[in-house]
């Protein structure tokens, strides 16, 4: 048996024309050697890269789980499973992690996928209940691999990799060079894929340090913010509860920014990220949780609020800018005694940032949600012609919008919100009533 669906046509779903240099060497290389360790920069496009050719070995003849991609955040795992899911195979996905109903799961394994998503924690307890067949599965990706080592999965990664009797696969993926493959892999003496630059020709990402004479540094992060041309910039701090209070005393002086953590609900992160995507709010106050693995649009500005430990994270941090060939700022927010971390280089340059008064533009769209997704047989096409026609909106008062299986968002241009929402107040969408509303922001605990 073949599979139905060919290459040409993935991309073609994926609205991409070309691979670039990495995808089809690591394509390539995946197909034909054992054993690969895939190292390449945030944003170069890794997961298409081991997808690709996980798609093309996969038996449509074999009804069990033939690929397992083993990632250390559900946010990461998510991400992979909507890229899958774009492709359009014929092949089913599932993803399982801490935090989602394992009851659900456990219904969802019962037809089993070909390729299967999950976190360490989550998978070792899946395998404990014997919920999936182990013995088809015959490759193993190790996706951002050194986070899951950072994070410290070695226990769980053992004992899963050793429960796969048939493994002869094994594709390591990485956006940092230097870690130290355990032996409890089985990877030995791996294809190296090396695309991480080298330093010195890293030149598209300026850093520059801006100087807090209070050790409270919100009015500084305030005015560096006033002074970015209203442009989207992610904020990144150490804690949980930094983000949180960052993002309200940032939002009491009407500059419109939410939190990002792993404390939050997972419906909360993703409503938080999924106003961050479409425009609804400018800045996106975060723990490192945000640093990688996530489907958040290309930066022009990075701010540390607060520096990490270690330069590894602080590197992560900045692969949110100046990815591939764009250029980037990285701003550090630094007290007058505050100490300079090492990695820090002497040279960087001072940025001496005025009080302009000039706050930064509200965001040109709010974004509205709607109780019915695809599980509702609502798509996107069914929310445009419905927002188009009974909500007399124009093509150009329309932004991103995103289906999940029980809701959906769309982004509306705010000045046209309010008459959106009289307009369609007593209508029905596809013969029924759902509720469609302007959707509620993270920081208002109280409501939610």
């Amino acid at each position: 048996m073949k599979n139905s669906i060919q290459p040409q046509n993935i991309l073609a779903n994926l609205e991409i024309e070309n691979l670039n240099e990495m995808q089809v060497i690591a394509q390539n290389a995946i197909i034909s050697d054992n054993n690969i360790l895939l190292l390449s920069p945030t944003g170069s496009g890794k997961t298409l890269a081991f997808l690709l050719p996980v798609f093309e070995m996969l038996k449509p003849e074999i009804h069990s789980v033939q690929c397992l991609i083993l990632v250390p955040s559900r946010e990461l795992g998510l991400q992979i499973e909507q890229v899958w899911k774009k492709m359009g195979t014929d092949y089913k996905v599932n993803i399982c992690y801490g935090g989602h109903s394992i009851d659900t799961e456990i219904k969802n394994l019962s037809n089993p996928p070909a390729v299967l998503i999950g976190t360490p924690g989550r998978i070792k307890d899946h395998i404990e209940k014997g919920t999936f067949r182990l013995d088809k599965i015959e490759t193993l990706i190790l996706d951002e691999f050194d986070k899951s080592l950072q994070l410290g999965f070695h226990e769980e990664m053992s004992f899963i990799i050793g429960k796969l009797p048939k493994l002869n696969k094994r594709v390591l993926v990485s956006a940092t060079s230097d870690i130290e493959i355990p032996r409890y892999t089985g990877v030995v003496n791996p294809t190296i894929l090396d695309f991480i630059p080298e330093e010195e020709e890293s030149s598209n990402l300026s850093t520059k340090i801006v100087i807090s004479k209070e050790k409270d540094k919100i009015e500084s992060l305030f005015h560096l913010l006033c002074s970015l041309n209203s442009e989207a910039a992610l904020v990144f701090c150490n804690h949980r509860e930094a983000a949180e209070r960052i993002s309200e005393l940032l939002n009491e002086k009407e500059v419109y920014a939410t939190y990002y953590h792993g404390g939050m609900d997972q419906d909360e992160r993703e409503r938080a990220l999924i106003m961050f995507r479409n425009g609804s709010v400018n800045y996106l106050i975060t723990t490192d949780l945000a640093a990688r693995g996530l489907d958040i649009p290309e930066m022009n500005h990075v701010i540390h609020y607060q520096l990490p430990a270690k330069e590894g994270e602080f590197t992560h941090r900045n692969g949110r800018t100046a990815r591939m060939l764009a250029t980037g700022t990285a701003y550090i927010i630094l007290n007058e005694s505050e100490k300079k971390p090492d990695y820090l280089d002497n040279s960087t340059k001072i940025l001496k940032v005025g009080n302009s008064g000039i706050l930064p533009k509200s965001p040109e769209f709010q974004t509205i949600y709607i109780s019915g997704g695809k599980k509702n047989k609502l798509n996107k096409f069914d929310i445009v012609g419905f927002f188009s026609q009974k909500g007399k909106l124009e093509r150009g008062d329309l932004g991103l919008i995103e289906v999940k299986d029980f809701i959906s968002f769309a982004a509306v241009k705010a000045t046209k919100v309010e008459d959106f929402l009289s307009l369609i107040k007593d209508e029905k969408m596809k013969g029924k009533k759902f509720k469609i509303e302007v959707a509620r922001n993270v920081i208002k605990k109280e409501e939610d």
